[in-house]
């Protein structure tokens, strides 16, 4: 059987923390910040911890992480 492959797209946004969950940050802050207040942005710096429906197709896409 040959090797499984690693979502590369996925390898890049999430990582893992010690407790097995998967961590990502945030969207909608690389663009249009004029907009944006500062309090908001700030949240948006924050890394957060995907949700617990979508660990098991992150797992999937990152076999070996």
């Amino acid at each position: 059987m040959p090797k499984m492959k690693t979502h590369r797209g996925a390898a890049k946004r999430f990582k893992r923390t010690a407790g097995g969950k998967w961590k990502h940050g945030r969207a909608y802050h690389s663009h249009i910040l004029t907009k944006k207040t500062t309090k908001r942005k700030r949240g948006l710096r924050t890394v957060c911890v995907a949700h617990e429906t979508d660990q098991d197709r992150i797992n999937r896409m990152l076999p070996y992480k």
